[in-house]
């Protein structure tokens, strides 16, 4: 195994594997029986009739496990086997009327129906065990240049991203729009060793969705049993739609399940606060919520009115394009450490533009780097100079392909820039108004808001 492969998949990592294996017995498994028989019967009367290896496929667990609970539930007269072949996973169950009755009475108090989740107390070790002293870490250097290989530029700025993932600490990022702000941030999940988490956890009866794909990247490495899942450290971002509702966990009626908040979404990775200073609440107010959860690494929430801790060991990074003094001192130590980024230079935005082209297959000549680059130099060297942003190079590269396939060429050249570039919102503006004027037109309208 290399040293990439071994830092993702280390020894502790293997020994987590070694304890999620699959119970294949109700003696094994952490969730009660009574809970197993409900979920299985809002399976079956949901369906009528269902085949026992596609309630395996729906809630993940073992067949033996469904061929215990479901022998249970035939002789109570909750359902009954209907047809099938010789292998129990092929035999078919019909909901009977007694069993309908009591799903739709266990509908009324848990509409739950999905993959079995994991006991509270389960969740709570497994997780404990990964986050304790999981900093400072020591990362291999074939790791850290993987992960920031498609940085451009920011010497100083990834020399703190990598010293934040080895300490933990959070990290306060600042500059103008386009900089290249949430990209780098998001350069801290490959740094961070992955982590084991369940994708729903049991408590009291009811249902907690943890794991949440948007924010929550499946490792090629999976463990035995299904209902845990092992994610890369996740990268979990909100802007200027965040609330403090929204940093609470809500019970959403439709799925049956308490849907965590952000801040417990992040355990074991990173948070990012952007565009702070723009949401329709007062941003100090959100930032106090997450005091207590980065203080103590652990946070309450409440089901049913029973208060519940769940861990919240992440890396907060703060993040805006105002200036940085909206934030308080109190929130500053929390994110102790500093990012600053500048307009990039023409070469690099070039070699961004460049490097966008090659990932979409692009066909070009240098002469269209070399027009793309004089947007940008200076008037005394014959350019047009714009400001740039990495921004620009990522948004131009795509418009000029969608320009060229309108265009119906094979090649991109400079007309199918020049076009791109016409058809570039902030460029054109720009160019309108010039780079000063633009800049303080835009300044006043954002202040005004």
């Amino acid at each position: 195994m290399d040293e990439v492969s071994e830092y993702y998949h280390d020894s502790r990592m293997k020994k987590m594997f070694q304890l999620l294996e699959e119970p294949k017995s109700m003696v094994e498994i952490d969730i009660s029986e009574a809970f197993i028989k409900n979920l299985v019967l809002k399976i079956i009367s949901t369906y009528g009739t269902i085949v026992v290896n596609q309630i395996h496929e729906i809630t993940g667990l073992h067949v033996d496990i469904l061929e215990e609970v479901l022998k249970k539930l035939d002789k109570e007269g909750m359902c009954g086997q209907t047809g099938g072949g010789f292998l129990f996973p092929s035999v078919e169950f019909t909901i009977k009327i007694k069993g309908r009755e009591k799903a739709l009475q266990v509908m009324q108090e848990n509409p739950y129906v999905g993959i079995a989740p994991v006991a509270y107390d389960e969740y709570f070790t497994i997780m404990g065990a990964q986050v304790q002293g999981r900093f400072p870490l020591k990362i291999p250097k074939s790791v850290i240049d993987n992960a920031l290989d498609d940085v451009v530029g920011v010497a100083d700025a990834k020399n703190t991203l990598i010293a934040s993932a080895i300490g933990g600490k959070g990290f306060f990022i600042y500059g103008a729009p386009g900089t290249g702000k949430t990209f780098l941030t998001s350069k801290m999940s490959d740094l961070l060793p992955p982590i084991l988490i369940p994708k729903f956890i049991e408590f009291s009866g009811s249902v907690i969705q943890l794991y949440d794909p948007d924010f929550h990247k499946k490792c090629p490495e999976q463990p035995d049993d299904p209902r845990w899942v092992k994610v890369y450290a996740p990268f979990v971002f909100t802007g200027s739609e965040l609330t403090t509702e929204k940093l609470e966990t809500n019970f959403n009626p439709n799925k049956g399940v308490y849907e965590t908040s952000p801040i417990i979404k992040a355990n074991g990775g990173i948070l990012l606060l952007d565009d702070l200073g723009r949401q329709k609440e007062d941003h100090n107010v959100l930032l106090n919520r997450m005091i207590v959860p980065l203080e103590n690494k652990k946070d309450v929430i409440y089901i049913k009115g029973a208060p519940v801790i769940v861990h919240t060991m992440f890396i907060p990074v703060l993040s805006t394009n105002l200036d940085i003094n909206i934030v308080d001192e109190a929130h500053l130590r929390r994110a102790p450490m500093h990012i600053f980024l500048t307009a990039p230079t023409p070469d690099e935005i070039v070699e961004v533009f460049q490097r966008n082209l090659d990932a979409m297959g692009e066909d070009y000549d240098e002469a269209v780097l070399e027009r793309f680059k004089n947007v940008y130099i200076p008037m005394t060297m014959g350019g047009e100079q714009l400001k740039p942003t990495f921004a620009h190079a990522r948004d131009v590269a795509q418009i000029a392909q969608a320009v060229r396939i309108r265009n119906n060429q094979e090649k991109l050249d400079t007309e199918v820039l020049e076009e791109a570039l016409d058809e570039h919102i902030l460029i054109a503006l720009q160019r309108k108004y010039t780079p000063d004027l633009f800049e303080r037109i835009i300044n006043k309208k954002v202040g005004g808001k």
